[in-house]
Protein backbone atom coordinates (compact mmCIF):
# COMPACT_ATOMS: atom_id res chain seq x y z
CA UNK A 1 0.00 0.00 0.00
CA UNK A 2 2.76 2.38 0.62
CA UNK A 3 3.81 2.10 -3.16
CA UNK A 4 0.41 3.49 -3.87
CA UNK A 5 0.60 6.42 -1.39
CA UNK A 6 3.52 7.49 -2.95
CA UNK A 7 1.99 6.99 -6.47
CA UNK A 8 -0.43 9.76 -5.61
CA UNK A 9 2.03 12.51 -4.64
CA UNK A 10 3.95 11.46 -7.48
CA UNK A 11 1.39 12.77 -10.16
CA UNK A 12 1.21 16.35 -9.47
CA UNK A 13 5.67 15.81 -9.61
CA UNK A 14 5.72 14.11 -13.39
CA UNK A 15 3.52 16.12 -15.14
CA UNK A 16 3.15 19.68 -13.75
CA UNK A 17 2.52 21.48 -16.94
CA UNK A 18 -0.80 19.54 -17.04
CA UNK A 19 -1.49 20.66 -13.19
CA UNK A 20 -4.34 23.36 -14.26
CA UNK A 21 -5.77 20.60 -16.47
CA UNK A 22 -6.55 17.77 -14.53
CA UNK A 23 -9.42 16.09 -14.91
CA UNK A 24 -12.80 18.15 -14.59
CA UNK A 25 -11.13 19.71 -11.55
CA UNK A 26 -9.65 16.02 -9.50
CA UNK A 27 -7.12 13.44 -9.65
CA UNK A 28 -8.14 10.41 -11.86
CA UNK A 29 -6.10 7.41 -11.46
CA UNK A 30 -6.51 4.63 -13.20
CA UNK A 31 -5.40 1.07 -11.90
CA UNK A 32 -4.93 -1.28 -14.73
CA UNK A 33 -4.52 -4.65 -13.00
CA UNK A 34 -5.32 -8.26 -13.85
CA UNK A 35 -8.55 -9.14 -12.42
CA UNK A 36 -8.88 -12.53 -14.08
CA UNK A 37 -5.58 -13.87 -14.37
CA UNK A 38 -2.56 -15.71 -13.26
CA UNK A 39 -1.46 -12.28 -11.18
CA UNK A 40 -4.61 -11.62 -9.79
CA UNK A 41 -3.63 -12.96 -6.54
CA UNK A 42 -0.66 -10.88 -5.98
CA UNK A 43 -2.85 -7.45 -7.24
CA UNK A 44 -5.79 -7.35 -8.94
CA UNK A 45 -8.44 -6.57 -6.45
CA UNK A 46 -6.18 -6.19 -3.44
CA UNK A 47 -4.48 -3.27 -5.67
CA UNK A 48 -7.34 -1.42 -6.45
CA UNK A 49 -8.44 -2.10 -2.62
CA UNK A 50 -5.20 -0.43 -1.37
CA UNK A 51 -5.88 2.83 -3.95
CA UNK A 52 -8.57 3.34 -2.70
CA UNK A 53 -7.12 2.99 1.08
CA UNK A 54 -4.18 5.37 0.20
CA UNK A 55 -6.68 7.70 -1.70
CA UNK A 56 -8.61 7.99 1.96
CA UNK A 57 -5.46 8.11 4.18
CA UNK A 58 -4.48 11.52 1.86
CA UNK A 59 -8.42 12.54 2.67
CA UNK A 60 -9.29 11.79 -0.86
CA UNK A 61 -7.27 15.36 -1.39
CA UNK A 62 -3.99 16.23 -3.28
CA UNK A 63 -3.05 19.53 -2.62
CA UNK A 64 -6.47 20.17 -2.29
CA UNK A 65 -7.57 18.83 -5.66
CA UNK A 66 -10.18 15.05 -5.06
CA UNK A 67 -8.95 11.92 -5.77
CA UNK A 68 -10.98 9.55 -8.11
CA UNK A 69 -9.82 5.25 -8.40
CA UNK A 70 -11.00 3.89 -11.63
CA UNK A 71 -9.82 0.03 -12.54
CA UNK A 72 -10.09 -2.03 -15.58
CA UNK A 73 -8.82 -5.31 -16.06
CA UNK A 74 -5.97 -5.69 -18.38
CA UNK A 75 -6.50 -9.20 -19.44
CA UNK A 76 -2.43 -10.16 -19.35
CA UNK A 77 -2.85 -8.81 -23.38
CA UNK A 78 -0.53 -5.57 -24.40
CA UNK A 79 -3.10 -4.29 -26.95
CA UNK A 80 -6.38 -4.50 -24.48
CA UNK A 81 -4.00 -2.92 -22.07
CA UNK A 82 -3.02 -0.03 -24.41
CA UNK A 83 -6.95 0.19 -25.66
CA UNK A 84 -8.02 0.87 -22.27
CA UNK A 85 -5.03 3.40 -21.41
CA UNK A 86 -6.14 5.25 -24.59
CA UNK A 87 -9.25 5.42 -24.03
CA UNK A 88 -8.87 6.15 -20.23
CA UNK A 89 -6.72 9.17 -21.23
CA UNK A 90 -8.57 10.62 -24.07
CA UNK A 91 -12.12 10.21 -23.64
CA UNK A 92 -12.71 9.47 -19.45
CA UNK A 93 -10.25 12.35 -18.38
CA UNK A 94 -7.86 9.52 -16.45
CA UNK A 95 -4.62 11.52 -15.32
CA UNK A 96 -2.24 8.38 -14.23
CA UNK A 97 -2.14 4.33 -14.78
CA UNK A 98 -0.80 2.41 -11.83
CA UNK A 99 -0.23 -0.98 -10.86
CA UNK A 100 1.04 -2.74 -14.62
CA UNK A 101 1.35 -5.89 -13.91
CA UNK A 102 3.28 -7.89 -16.10
CA UNK A 103 5.83 -5.98 -17.60
CA UNK A 104 4.65 -6.27 -21.76
CA UNK A 105 1.05 -4.05 -20.76
CA UNK A 106 3.66 -1.64 -19.00
CA UNK A 107 5.47 -1.19 -22.17
CA UNK A 108 2.46 -0.82 -24.23
CA UNK A 109 0.89 1.83 -21.25
CA UNK A 110 4.03 3.82 -21.40
CA UNK A 111 3.72 4.41 -25.13
CA UNK A 112 0.46 5.26 -24.64
CA UNK A 113 1.50 7.90 -21.71
CA UNK A 114 4.49 9.45 -23.66
CA UNK A 115 1.63 10.56 -26.64
CA UNK A 116 -0.60 11.95 -24.74
CA UNK A 117 1.99 13.28 -22.05
CA UNK A 118 0.28 11.40 -18.68
CA UNK A 119 1.66 9.85 -15.69
CA UNK A 120 2.38 5.95 -15.46
CA UNK A 121 2.72 4.54 -11.81
CA UNK A 122 4.92 1.18 -12.05
CA UNK A 123 4.34 -0.74 -9.11
CA UNK A 124 3.88 -4.11 -9.91
CA UNK A 125 6.05 -4.74 -13.64
CA UNK A 126 9.06 -5.81 -13.05
CA UNK A 127 11.41 -5.37 -15.78
CA UNK A 128 14.65 -3.44 -15.80
CA UNK A 129 14.05 -1.57 -19.08
CA UNK A 130 11.51 0.51 -17.15
CA UNK A 131 14.74 2.27 -15.84
CA UNK A 132 16.99 1.35 -18.63
CA UNK A 133 16.10 1.53 -22.20
CA UNK A 134 12.69 2.24 -22.16
CA UNK A 135 12.97 4.83 -19.09
CA UNK A 136 10.47 7.42 -19.57
CA UNK A 137 12.21 10.04 -16.56
CA UNK A 138 9.26 12.75 -17.83
CA UNK A 139 5.82 10.28 -17.52
CA UNK A 140 7.11 7.56 -15.67
CA UNK A 141 8.39 6.05 -12.13
CA UNK A 142 9.35 2.58 -11.38
CA UNK A 143 8.68 1.41 -7.51
CA UNK A 144 8.77 -2.02 -7.42
CA UNK A 145 11.71 -5.22 -7.83
CA UNK A 146 13.18 -5.54 -11.41
CA UNK A 147 15.01 -8.51 -12.77
CA UNK A 148 18.41 -6.73 -12.36
CA UNK A 149 18.08 -6.74 -9.02
CA UNK A 150 16.58 -9.81 -8.47
CA UNK A 151 19.30 -11.12 -10.87
CA UNK A 152 22.34 -9.87 -8.54
CA UNK A 153 20.93 -11.41 -5.57
CA UNK A 154 20.95 -14.62 -7.66
CA UNK A 155 24.25 -14.23 -8.58
CA UNK A 156 25.33 -13.20 -4.70
CA UNK A 157 23.50 -17.00 -4.01
CA UNK A 158 25.67 -18.82 -6.26
CA UNK A 159 27.83 -20.65 -3.96
CA UNK A 160 25.23 -22.02 -1.74
CA UNK A 161 22.93 -22.90 -4.40
CA UNK A 162 24.81 -24.56 -7.36
CA UNK A 163 27.06 -24.07 -10.17
CA UNK A 164 24.85 -25.77 -13.00
CA UNK A 165 21.39 -23.97 -13.67
CA UNK A 166 18.24 -24.43 -15.91
CA UNK A 167 15.40 -22.34 -16.04
CA UNK A 168 11.70 -22.90 -16.47
CA UNK A 169 10.28 -19.16 -17.66
CA UNK A 170 7.92 -17.79 -18.30
CA UNK A 171 7.51 -16.91 -22.09
CA UNK A 172 6.93 -13.14 -22.36
CA UNK A 173 9.17 -10.00 -21.66
CA UNK A 174 9.51 -10.58 -17.94
CA UNK A 175 10.32 -14.04 -17.85
CA UNK A 176 12.52 -13.12 -20.42
CA UNK A 177 14.17 -10.10 -18.59
CA UNK A 178 14.43 -12.71 -15.52
CA UNK A 179 16.55 -15.09 -16.84
CA UNK A 180 18.77 -13.25 -18.79
CA UNK A 181 19.61 -10.74 -15.58
CA UNK A 182 19.96 -13.99 -13.53
CA UNK A 183 22.29 -15.57 -16.37
CA UNK A 184 24.16 -12.60 -16.26
CA UNK A 185 25.16 -12.85 -12.54
CA UNK A 186 25.35 -16.36 -12.66
CA UNK A 187 28.14 -16.57 -15.06
CA UNK A 188 29.71 -13.58 -13.73
CA UNK A 189 30.18 -15.65 -10.26
CA UNK A 190 31.40 -18.69 -12.33
CA UNK A 191 28.60 -20.43 -12.65
CA UNK A 192 26.44 -21.83 -16.11
CA UNK A 193 23.14 -22.17 -17.75
CA UNK A 194 22.74 -25.84 -18.93
CA UNK A 195 19.65 -25.68 -19.97
CA UNK A 196 16.60 -23.64 -20.25
CA UNK A 197 12.50 -24.11 -21.42
CA UNK A 198 9.47 -21.65 -21.72
CA UNK A 199 6.05 -22.02 -20.95
CA UNK A 200 3.28 -19.62 -21.95
CA UNK A 201 1.79 -17.64 -19.34
CA UNK A 202 -1.70 -18.96 -17.80
CA UNK A 203 0.07 -22.72 -17.37
CA UNK A 204 -1.37 -25.42 -14.94
CA UNK A 205 0.30 -28.23 -15.81
CA UNK A 206 4.40 -27.72 -15.03
CA UNK A 207 4.93 -31.97 -15.91
CA UNK A 208 6.89 -31.60 -19.12
CA UNK A 209 8.77 -28.82 -18.18
CA UNK A 210 10.12 -29.94 -15.06
CA UNK A 211 10.94 -33.17 -17.06
CA UNK A 212 13.59 -31.54 -19.08
CA UNK A 213 14.63 -29.68 -16.25
CA UNK A 214 15.34 -33.60 -14.00
CA UNK A 215 17.03 -34.69 -17.44
CA UNK A 216 19.67 -32.03 -17.61
CA UNK A 217 21.09 -33.04 -14.33
CA UNK A 218 21.50 -29.43 -13.32
CA UNK A 219 22.22 -28.51 -9.42
CA UNK A 220 19.72 -26.02 -9.50
CA UNK A 221 16.27 -25.69 -11.28
CA UNK A 222 15.14 -21.82 -11.52
CA UNK A 223 11.67 -21.24 -12.11
CA UNK A 224 11.64 -17.58 -13.67
CA UNK A 225 7.45 -16.30 -13.75
CA UNK A 226 5.31 -15.07 -10.71
CA UNK A 227 1.62 -15.33 -9.72
CA UNK A 228 -0.64 -18.89 -10.19
CA UNK A 229 2.36 -19.81 -12.71
CA UNK A 230 4.82 -19.89 -10.06
CA UNK A 231 1.96 -21.85 -7.52
CA UNK A 232 1.83 -24.52 -10.24
CA UNK A 233 5.60 -25.07 -10.74
CA UNK A 234 5.90 -25.04 -7.13
CA UNK A 235 3.33 -28.29 -6.81
CA UNK A 236 4.44 -29.87 -9.96
CA UNK A 237 8.07 -29.33 -7.61
CA UNK A 238 7.09 -31.14 -4.79
CA UNK A 239 5.20 -33.95 -6.59
CA UNK A 240 7.88 -34.77 -8.95
CA UNK A 241 10.07 -37.56 -7.85
CA UNK A 242 13.29 -35.10 -7.94
CA UNK A 243 16.51 -36.89 -7.42
CA UNK A 244 17.61 -35.55 -4.18
CA UNK A 245 21.16 -33.91 -5.16
CA UNK A 246 19.17 -30.89 -7.25
CA UNK A 247 18.14 -27.65 -5.23
CA UNK A 248 14.93 -25.83 -6.46
CA UNK A 249 15.11 -21.88 -6.93
CA UNK A 250 11.46 -19.98 -7.75
CA UNK A 251 12.28 -16.33 -8.91
CA UNK A 252 8.89 -14.88 -8.53
CA UNK A 253 8.11 -11.43 -8.92
CA UNK A 254 8.99 -10.26 -4.78
CA UNK A 255 11.59 -12.89 -4.12
CA UNK A 256 13.82 -15.33 -5.16
CA UNK A 257 14.03 -18.59 -2.57
CA UNK A 258 15.53 -21.99 -2.39
CA UNK A 259 12.93 -24.36 -2.05
CA UNK A 260 12.92 -28.56 -2.63
CA UNK A 261 10.35 -30.86 -3.26
CA UNK A 262 8.41 -32.21 -1.30
CA UNK A 263 8.12 -29.19 0.66
CA UNK A 264 9.73 -25.68 -0.04
CA UNK A 265 12.69 -25.57 2.08
CA UNK A 266 16.23 -24.30 2.63
CA UNK A 267 17.58 -27.89 2.74
CA UNK A 268 19.46 -29.60 -0.20
CA UNK A 269 17.18 -31.32 -2.23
Amino acid sequence: MRLVVCSLAAILLLAPAARAEMSGGKVKIGVLTDLSGPYEQNSGVGSVEAAKIAADEFGNKVNGVPIEIVSADHQNKPDIGAAIARRWFDLDQVDAVTDLVNSAVGFAVLEIAKTDNKAVLLTSAGSADFTGKACAPNNSVHWVYDSYQIGAAIGQALPQLGKTWFFITADYVFGRALQDGATAFIEKNGGKVVGAVRHPLGTSDFSSFMLQAQASKAEVVAVANGGDDAINAVKTARESASPRSRRWCRSDSTRCRQSRPPACSSRRA
